[in-house]
């Protein structure tokens, strides 16, 4: 066993069952436990298979070790006695759900209010201002040509702005802007942001950056409030672009728009952090370093303070299992490990976040990403941890959701906030009335990877419960 090596290690792929065992025996040892061989090749093979898949039962990893119930319940008390261990699961390869979804959630209280289905003021708060989009992504659930009426702009605002002010500024609830559609379409945008910004909230807007325009910048000056701006990347050439969006020159456009937004932001000396959210489509792994090329020529408008971060995501749609093939998975990891090596001399300091499955596959663990169904979706979905509210006040209970005239995504509506009903009422009529929404086929789609990775968690806490695991719920619960 290497000497260097801790019990927060177990988790960690490469690590062998006696290694791992010999790990947590030599901490259980410390504690003065007795029966510590058994405990330890328990306990290691608990934390190991949760570091890789963190939405499994109890009671399936129950019968998985060969214990019964008295026995496992032991082993699960001494894992909530040794804090360690559920630090190892969270640096485990499946790492990302637990740091970015799961911890959180759980820390806030909001999947145990989900669970016992009792109100709570959601963790994460969307707001989707954008009154139209001017592109036409041939990936995107948007209906052609959908927009909000231009006579909804005004009160549209003004019902955003009381959301601004009665989301809790006590860094429990997260607010960002996104859609549905484009945000930068609407011209009352920038004071939106200043409003959140002078409550104290750290504000993110999501954007194609189209309109990220000088004339835009000067109209909307409020734009530099945000604590961060996320542009989506839909190719790194107009052809690419042009493809994806059907608008010609969009890229060029995009980037002139970066470019001079990244020196001015520096000439400013502003704190707005800046980034990307890529998405490797099937086939253009290769890709990758071209996107390293693309920030490092833009860093060069603003060389003392280059772009901050960037989300590369993998297109697992029409993979019906959520799996990739065993050639695409060999590409896949190829391509990631070119990619960081390449960043990291090209691009030094930037942050590199891969997300759920294409974290653990470049740790070396099969990429796989969660499949919610109907069948498995939540009649009562979680509006104690997300909601989106749209232009016309109405409060979505999914990511997806948030497109007029979209069929079938009024029935995810909770309520409407008006200015005499707030979201705090929305939400609490929604919750206490016990109201439910049947699932139907395709609303699946509704559900973003986040809305996904809340749902399978309620699930497991839910399984848990009913097979009288309720005490452990979940295994690492919060601190």
């Amino acid at each position: 066993m290497e000497t260097s090596m801790k019990v927060l290690d177990v988790a960690r792929p490469g690590v062998d069952h006696h290694t791992a065992r010999d790990l947590v025996a030599e901490r259980l040892r410390s504690m003065g436990e007795d029966g510590v061989e058994a405990k330890a090749a328990h306990l290691a093979a608990l934390v190991s298979h949760y570091g890789a898949h963190p939405f499994t039962p109890l009671e399936q990893m129950r019968q998985r070790l060969g214990l019964d119930r008295d026995e496992f319940a032991a082993v699960l008390e001494v894992f909530d006695r040794v804090p360690e261990l559920a630090l190892a699961v969270e640096h485990g390869p499946a790492g990302k759900y637990w740091s970015n979804t799961i911890k959180p959630l759980n820390e806030a209280g909001a999947l145990d209010a989900a669970v016992e289905r009792r109100f709570a003021f959601p963790v994460s708060v969307g707001l989707y201002p954008g009154p139209t989009c001017m592109f036409r992504c041939h990936f995107c659930v948007r209906v052609t040509g959908a927009r909000y009426a231009a006579d909804s702009l005004t009160p549209g605002n003004e019902v955003l702005a009381s959301v601004i002010d009665e989301v809790p500024n006590d860094g429990r609830t997260t607010m960002y802007m996104s859609g549905g559609l484009e945000p930068l379409t609407n011209p009352g945008l920038g004071e939106l942001i200043t409003r959140a910004a002078n409550r104290g909230l750290d504000l993110t807007m999501y954007t194609n950056s189209f309109a990220l325009t000088d004339a835009t910048l000067s109209r909307q000056p409020g734009v530099w409030d945000l604590g961060a701006l996320r542009t989506s990347l839909y190719g790194l050439n107009d052809e690419e672009y042009e493809e994806t969006t059907t608008k010609k020159g969009a890229f060029s456009r995009v980037k002139a728009n970066l470019q001079r937004f990244m020196h001015q932001r520096q000439e400013r000396g502003s704190d707005l952090r800046l980034g990307f959210n890529h998405i490797i489509l099937p086939g253009r792994t290769g890709r990758l370093i071209d996107l390293v090329d693309f920030i490092a020529e833009l860093n060069e408008s603003s060389p003392d303070r280059p772009l901050d971060f960037v989300t590369v995501r993998e297109d697992y749609s029409g993979r019906d299992d959520g799996r990739l093939d065993e050639q695409e998975r060999d590409e896949l990891l190829h391509g990631l490990d070119a990619f960081m090596e390449y960043a990291e001399r090209h691009t030094p300091g930037m942050t590199i976040d891969l997300g759920y499955a294409l974290e653990s596959l470049h740790r070396g663990v099969d990429a796989e990403l969660l499949r919610i169904r109907p069948d498995t979706m939540r009649p009562t979905a979680h509006p104690q941890v997300a909601v989106q509210v749209d232009l016309l006040g109405d409060v979505y209970l999914y990511r997806e959701a948030g497109f007029p005239d979209l069929d079938g995504a009024h029935r995810y509506i909770a309520g409407r906030v008006t200015s005499d009903h707030s979201l705090h009422d929305v939400l609490r009529e929604f919750v206490e009335s016990g109201r439910e929404v049947e699932p139907a086929p395709g609303d699946e789609y509704f559900l973003d990877g986040f809305d996904q990775s809340v749902t399978a968690r309620l699930n497991q806490l839910d399984q848990d419960v009913a097979d009288g695991w309720g005490r452990f719920r979940g295994l690492v619960r919060a601190s």
